[in-house]
Formats: structure tokens, C-alpha cells, sequence
């Protein structure tokens, strides 16, 4: 039964730093794509970052620079470190895989960045 857990979400200071973990189990965690999405109020769910089984990654134009996906085989760990935080990176973040052609998402962290 595969399985996402994401954790470290909270409220942060703008320009502060989170780093959000997402546990997985249930399938071979090294051969897949892993993604972090996010969904703020009254918004569709958009793709963050994403890391392929050999470790190349992407970001998009938004967090490009500031947010950088890693992950660790060993652990079935994928991490989402988020520096210089603004208030429109304010969000529910989730894990996300595809496995044959099926999404799998974790239940998501919020991440809540305000003064």
C-alpha cells in the first residue's frame, strides 16, 4: 500500500526557512519521479519542484532560487527546503508520485508565512 507522510509544515516570518520531509513506503521509492505541489485558498494546485529516480531536479519560476527538492533513497525521504519564505508561498504543500499511471498524494503540511 503505497503511502505519503509530509511533515514540517508551520507558520514562518517572511524570509524565513522551513524544510518540509515526505516519507514514503509501499513502493520501490529509488525508481520514481517525486514531486511537492501546493495549493493556496481559492487556488488550483501547482507544481512546485519535482526530482527525478537519478536525483536531476526542477523548480519552478516562482520558488526558483529559494527552494531546492532532495531526497534521500536510504530513508524514502523526499525534502522541500524553502528559504526566504513570502507570504504567496503561503500553502497546503503535498508530496505527490505516480505509480503506472496513478497519482498517489500525501494528506499535505501547511505552511503559513506571515508576520
Amino acid at each position: 500500500q503505497v503511502q505519503l507522510v509530509e511533515s514540517g509544515g508551520g507558520l514562518v516570518q517572511p524570509g524565513g526557512s522551513l524544510r518540509l520531509s515526505c516519507a514514503a513506503s509501499g513502493f520501490t521509492f529509488s525508481r520514481y519521479f517525486m514531486n511537492w505541489y501546493r495549493q493556496a485558498p481559492g487556488k488550483e494546485r501547482e507544481l512546485v519542484a519535482a526530482i527525478t529516480s537519478g536525483g536531476s531536479t526542477y523548480c519552478a519560476a516562482s520558488v526558483k532560487g529559494r527552494f531546492t527538492i532532495s531526497r534521500d533513497n536510504a530513508k524514502n525521504t523526499v525534502y522541500l527546503q524553502m528559504n526566504s519564505l513570502k507570504p504567496e508561498d503561503t500553502a497546503v504543500y503535498y508530496c505527490n508520485t505516480r505509480l503506472q499511471g496513478y497519482d498517489f498524494w500525501g494528506p499535505g503540511t501547511q505552511v503559513t508565512v506571515s508576520s
